[in-house]
C-alpha cells in the first residue's frame, strides 16, 4: 500500500489507479471493515488524524478529481468526495524520498511522465502541508 505524498497530478495512469484502490482499501480499515492491513505503516499519519475517515475521504477526493481531469472514471460513490479535513503535517523528507520512488517507477513504466517530471519540484498531495524534516520512521527503505 502507498498513500503517496506526491501529489496525485504526478502519478502515471498505473500509481493513479493503485492509489485509488489502495486508498479505498485504506478506508475500509479505517472503518474498520477489514482485518487485513490493519497495521499498515501507511495508515499512521491518517490514525493520528483528528478525523481518520474525513481526512481519508478528502485525500481520496483529490485522487479522485485528478482521475476525472484525465477522464477516467472512478467510482465516486465509494467515497464522500465532498468531505474536507485538517492538514495533515508531513516532512519535506519524505516527499523528497517518495518524489525518487516514483521516479524510479516512471522511468521503468512511463518514459516521457519520467522525462518531463524528472526536472520538476514535486508538489504534495492537497491534505498534506510540508515542513523541514527527514524521511518519516514509519517508511519502509
Amino acid at each position: 500500500m502507498r498513500l503517496w505524498t506526491v501529489h496525485p497530478r504526478f502519478l502515471d495512469v498505473k500509481g493513479l489507479t493503485a492509489v485509488w484502490r489502495e486508498g479505498l482499501l485504506a478506508r475500509k480499515v479505517l472503518h474498520g471493515r477489514t482485518i487485513g492491513y490493519t497495521n499498515h505503516p501507511q495508515l499512521i499519519r491518517f490514525r493520528a488524524h483528528p478525523d481518520p475517515l474525513k481526512a481519508i475521504d478528502a485525500y481520496l477526493a483529490a485522487v479522485l478529481a485528478e482521475a476525472r481531469n484525465r477522464g477516467y472514471n472512478f467510482d465516486a460513490s465509494k467515497i464522500d468526495e465532498y468531505a474536507e479535513a485538517a492538514p495533515i503535517p508531513e516532512t519535506t523528507g519524505q516527499l523528497d524520498y517518495e518524489w525518487q520512488h516514483l521516479l524510479g517507477k516512471l522511468e521503468q513504466r512511463d518514459p516521457e511522465r519520467f522525462e518531463d517530471s524528472r526536472r520538476c519540484r514535486p508538489a504534495p498531495h492537497p491534505l498534506f502541508t510540508l515542513s523541514p524534516g527527514d524521511v518519516r520512521d514509519w517508511e519502509k527503505r
